[in-house]
C-alpha cells in the first residue's frame, strides 16, 4: 500500500485527520479557494464524463468503482487529501 506508513509522515495522524486540522486552523480564505477549485475541478470532471459516455453509464460505473476498487480509491483519496493540504499550507506561509 502506498501510504503504508502514514503515521509516521504525518507525526501521529493520517492525512485525512491532518487536513482537517489544517481546514479548521488555516487562513479561511485559502481553503475556500482550494476547496472552490476541488469541487471546480470535480465539475469539470464529471462533465467531460458525461458528454463521452452519458451520465447513467458515469454514475453505474462510479458505483461499480466504488465496491471493487477500494484500495485504489483509498490511495487516491490519501494523495488528494496530502495534495491539498500542501496546497493549503504552501499559501498560508
Amino acid at each position: 500500500m502506498l501510504f503504508e506508513d502514514e503515521e509516521d509522515i504525518f507525526s501521529g495522524g493520517s492525512p485525512k485527520s491532518k487536513f482537517f486540522d489544517i481546514v479548521y486552523n488555516a487562513n479561511r480564505n485559502l481553503v475556500e479557494m482550494e476547496l472552490d477549485k476541488m469541487v471546480e475541478r470535480m465539475c469539470l470532471l464529471e462533465t467531460i464524463l458525461e458528454e463521452k459516455i452519458g451520465e447513467e453509464a458515469m454514475e453505474s460505473e462510479i458505483q461499480r468503482r466504488t465496491f471493487s476498487d477500494t484500495a485504489a480509491l483509498d490511495d487516491c483519496k490519501m494523495s488528494k487529501y496530502i495534495e491539498l493540504t500542501a496546497n493549503i499550507l504552501t499559501q498560508n506561509e
